[in-house]
């Protein structure tokens, strides 16, 4: 499984909208955002079929609130816009092959710490640590103090799993598969109560 899209890989999800004029969150899926989200920067989307949202955004002003990145764009003026954009991929250009588009853990660089891009995971078979399929890896949550894997279990029902190396203990694209070392009720709260 690649990292890459048809345009390139994911450098910041939009979230909520922040103000009256346009402003967004944004979780950032990059390690060099000063760069990525430059004013002036024209980065390709990835949104819902029919959602609106433009092909492009271009930069229209970037700063860090309480530790939170805001982004405002050209072509988005207010509010109702900004709220329009809630869940898009702001994407790096395939053409735009800057350091920091090498993962952590790919073969020129395993110095680094592990890392993922969610278009990494998603679609990964989740397996228990004897192999037993669990479900299927349908999203990556960056969170302030963790990330978190979103699995949907073989029964239908969702499960958050913290992406830590304890719980999540290897990641194999290749094979895609992830294994999953769940604490007791972790999977099925229902369980631990027992």
């Amino acid at each position: 499984m690649s990292a890459m899209s048809e345009q390139g890989h994911v450098v910041a999800r939009i979230g909520k909208p922040h103000g009256l004029r346009g402003e967004v969150t944004v979780q950032l899926h990059t390690d060099d955002p000063q760069t990525r989200l430059a004013d002036g920067a024209v980065l390709p989307t990835r949104a819902e079929p029919g959602s609106g949202v433009p092909r492009e955004l271009t930069v229209a002003g970037t700063r860090v609130h309480r530790g939170i990145w805001l982004l405002r764009f050209a072509e988005i003026l207010d509010r109702t816009g900004a709220e329009s954009l809630r869940g898009t991929r702001l994407l790096a250009p395939t053409d735009d092959a800057q350091p920091d588009d090498t993962r952590p853990g790919d073969a020129q660089d395993q110095d680094v710490e592990d890392g993922w891009y969610e278009e990494d995971l998603v679609g990964l078979r989740a397996l228990d640590p004897g192999g037993v399929v669990l479900g299927k890896v349908t999203a990556l949550e960056v969170g302030a103090a963790q990330d978190r894997l979103v699995l949907r279990l073989t029964d239908g029902a969702e499960a958050l799993v913290p992406f830590v190396e304890a719980i999540v203990p290897t990641v194999d694209t290749a094979a895609g598969t992830v294994t999953i070392d769940a604490p007791p009720g972790l999977l099925d709260p229902d369980a631990a109560e027992r």
